[in-house]
């Protein structure tokens, strides 16, 4: 019996050798696709383009050794993560993609690079309602807004949490945005009406607005954004329109209004910037993108409710990161939705 058990394993060890060269490679996250929906539709330029989706850890589709092969069809595959309910996401600028999940009560983070998958979560708490993320660049930090703790939470570069800022400060924090400037951060707060501007270390420099109509007034705030040019644009949801601010943070005038027609709001949400100033604004009722131009005008409307490629189901988020890669968060859908923006070709 003896002899026929070691055997045996001599026989498994032999064929893990054999097979440690025979891996497979890592696929491509993102494959092209010959027939992806652009927006406008031909015959005209299409400035917007669908690169595709995230919706958990098995989409980073990372290099399988011939080795791990063999130990996954004896023992099991890795576990896999799935969104449950994506309601923020950005990314570090080298790689990661941060993915607030209200549902699993994590962070998701995704290394495109490294095909690597964690979870961030903070030590000795629960991470309760994630609602808005910022990574800060000059920290090389994240910063989390936790909406029912009333609190953001920062993790170090490597996940490690490491405190909050503004603790106590908050009814219901929600989006979040950091100056590069100067390290100011930028939080919206929905349940006091107000944009609550921080230092670095999290001391309030200022309370902007208070509950009302009236530029420079807010009614349930969920998401600020800044231009290249230091302006603050706050997404004032049920004012149903975007408020823009001035680096000195005096109102410059308001986009959109309550209606249901291309360039009015019925629930908009998420909001940001591309390289080029345009303004993206993702509208949860309509369940489209509208994108405007820094003093208002309309240029373009992608998306509809659906589940297939480029249609949206309660979206939630935006971010457009440094090469005007859109991130879209797609909550009810489950996942991330991908688009690039297309510049002008110039001269």
């Amino acid at each position: 019996m003896r002899r026929t058990q070691t055997v045996s394993v001599l026989i498994l060890l032999i064929a893990a050798t054999l097979l440690g060269g025979c891996g497979q490679e890592a696929g491509v996250i993102f494959p092209a696709q010959a027939d992806a929906p652009v927006w406008p539709a031909a015959p005209e330029t299409p400035r917007i383009r669908y690169v595709g989706q995230l919706s958990g850890s098995s989409d980073l589709k990372p290099a399988v050794s011939g080795f791990k092969q063999w130990g996954n069809a004896l023992f099991g595959g890795e576990e896999t993560y799935a969104f449950m309910n994506p309601m923020a996401v950005c990314t570090d600028g080298a790689g990661r993609v941060f993915v607030a999940d209200s549902g699993e009560h994590v962070i998701h983070v995704l290394d495109m690079e490294s095909r690597q998958y964690s979870r961030w979560t903070p030590t000795g708490r629960t991470l309760a309602t994630p609602v808005g993320l910022a990574y800060d660049q000059s920290g090389r930090r994240l910063l989390v807004s936790d909406a029912n703790a009333k609190a953001v939470l920062v993790f170090d570069n490597g996940g490690k949490f490491i405190g909050e800022l503004g603790g106590g400060q908050f009814k219901h924090p929600c989006g979040l945005t950091v100056d590069p400037a100067n390290g100011r951060v930028f939080v919206a707060d929905v349940g006091a009406h107000q944009i609550v501007v921080l230092s670095g270390t999290g001391e309030v420099i200022q309370r902007l607005g208070a509950r009302g109509d009236a530029p420079g007034q807010f009614n349930f705030p969920t998401n600020v954004a800044l231009d290249r040019s230091g302006r603050l644009y706050v997404s004032d949801s049920l004012n149903f329109r975007v408020q823009q601010f001035a680096p000195d943070l005096t109102p410059i005038r308001q986009i959109g209004s309550q209606g249901d027609m291309p360039g009015y709001f019925a629930q908009p949400k998420g909001i940001a910037l591309d390289q080029e100033g345009h303004l993206y604004v993702v509208d949860a009722k309509f369940e489209a993108v509208q994108i405007f131009s820094d003093t208002g005008d309309l240029l373009l409307s992608f998306g509809e409710q659906g589940r297939e490629h480029g249609q949206f189901w309660l979206p939630t988020a935006i971010f457009i990161d440094a090469r005007n890669r859109i991130w879209v968060a797609d909550s009810f859908n489950h996942r991330l939705q991908v688009f690039d923006f297309l510049p002008e070709a110039k001269p």
